[in-house]
């Protein structure tokens, strides 16, 4: 047995912990990264770097079918999963060793293992005693699934079906959120018949209105079927497929059930509760500052409740750090966090829905305007269709950036930007975007919400 002594003792590895490790050690303070698995936790390794390799092998796919009308002779010849594997296995491998070496040419210690909080300043593992004069949790996310609902054969979690070795000939997708959008874009792509089973009215209920609307008629157009405001009641599977049942009844068959209703806090018997932290529903509960209600712990991630994303994790780690080291930095709201969904059609949003605006601000006190990307000259040529909604305190700053179309969330630095820096469309006027790019249509939104639209009404 061993005791270890440091600045800062994170528990995770993943996006939020490495970031707080990374910030931490440039502020010159000593570390200690505790991870029971792979450095870069679900993000590299289960999460966003894999999945959208899978994006990018469906979107492949796609412009092999379709390239005939650009002029193109191909011809497709299906889907070898076992190179689709091999090259999303290359691209984790490469960002896994890359991680790596960064960790260590910091200078950070990283010690292998499942930690436990054993008091507000130290951490076990195994043998090992680790204290820090900070500690910052980073212990991340598990796919959840319902009440009833138990996973298992052909029941999957997105972890399970990113390991598939093959193309399913039908596909029920339990979830019509970011997971499971875009899983049901990839399979689609592959040649997968997908049926998306959402209780909300809309696909992505979390985005504005008429984005969620836009992405339907797209999936409708593609041939990926959905229901909408109908609960999932049960599955039975059997060695032929899985068969779901709604509440009203109806049923829909399958060769797999993928369950993608959203993730737990990864926190249950890690001590925290024991030390005195305050959880909610397996959620460590912080103050705007990110600091738990123990005095030098901190938690960051997955595991704080609100927006589940890897750069809000690395935004909250670096702020972590720089909270300890006494810079005072500024805090960020969820709302201001730019999200992206890579389905085809692709979504990007940052800030206030029309919406949540109306609610905020007052609907009279609120306008918007849509930008069809039709009128985009980069856009046809791409052959997407979509939008750009701004949302706009009147005579103020703009507070909302809504897109959906091929390769938009490209454009989401330049939204994020303009709303977290209060900017207003008469500011950004003057600004010329580049011709021909998609970033073009950015900028014909600001134009007409300024009142002097250029190649729109």
């Amino acid at each position: 047995m061993s005791e270890q002594n440091f600045d800062l003792v994170v528990l995770g590895g993943g996006s939020g912990g490495y970031a707080a490790a990374l910030r931490a050690v440039q502020l010159g303070l000593t570390v200690a990264l505790i991870e029971k698995g792979k450095l870069g936790g679900t993000c590299l390794h289960l999460g966003c770097i894999p999945t959208k390799a899978l994006l990018h092998s469906a979107e492949v796919a796609d412009v092999s079918r379709e390239s005939a009308k650009y002029g193109v002779k191909t011809q497709f010849d299906g889907i070898d999963m076992q190179a689709v594997t091999a090259f999303r296995e290359g691209i984790v491998a490469s960002k896994f060793k890359g991680l790596q070496g960064l960790i260590k040419a910091r200078g950070i210690t990283v010690i292998a293992g499942e930690g436990r909080l054993v008091s507000p300043t130290t951490v076990q593992v195994g043998e090992d005693t680790i204290v820090g004069k900070n500690v910052v949790l980073a212990t991340g996310s598990y796919s959840r699934s319902l009440p009833g609902l138990e996973i298992g054969g052909r029941v999957i979690t997105s972890e399970h079906a990113l390991e598939l070795d093959y193309v399913p000939g039908k596909v029920a997708v339990l979830g019509g959120g970011v997971i499971g959008v875009e899983f049901a874009s990839v399979w689609k792509s592959f040649g997968a018949d997908v049926t998306i089973i959402e209780a909300l009215p809309h696909l992505v209920p979390n985005e504005e209105e008429s984005v969620s609307k836009q992405l339907e008629r797209a999936f409708r157009k593609r041939g990926i079927e959905y229901s909408l405001g109908i609960r999932f009641q049960s599955v039975s599977q059997d060695e032929n497929g899985v068969v779901v049942t709604l509440e009203n009844g109806t049923t829909v068959e399958a060769d797999l059930l993928l369950v993608a209703v959203g993730r737990g806090a990864a926190t249950a018997g890690l001590g925290f509760e024991e030390v005195g932290i305050t959880v909610d529903r397996g959620f460590v509960i912080t103050d705007e500052r990110l600091a738990t209600n123990i005095p030098g712990v901190f938690a960051v991630g997955d595991i704080v409740p609100g927006l589940q994303l890897a750069h809000r994790g690395f935004q909250q780690g670096i702020f972590v750090a720089e909270e300890i080291a006494g810079l005072n930095p500024i805090v960020v709201e969820d709302v201001n966090i730019p999200k992206v969904t890579y389905c085809d059609p692709e979504i990007a949003s940052v800030g206030y829905s029309e919406a949540k605006a109306a609610e905020k601000f007052g609907a009279d006190k609120i306008s918007t305007y849509e930008y069809n990307l039709g009128g985009n000259g980069k856009s046809s040529i791409l052959g997407t269709s979509g939008s750009i909604k701004l949302v706009r305190v009147s005579d103020g700053p703009i507070v909302g950036v809504h897109m959906i179309g091929a390769r938009v969330g490209e454009l989401i630095g330049e939204g994020q930007l303009v709303v977290n820096w209060e900017a207003y469309p008469e500011d950004i006027a003057p600004f010329l975007h580049a011709h021909p790019t998609q970033n073009e249509a950015l900028g014909e939104a600001f134009l007409a919400l300024a009142g002097k639209p250029l190649h729109a009404m």
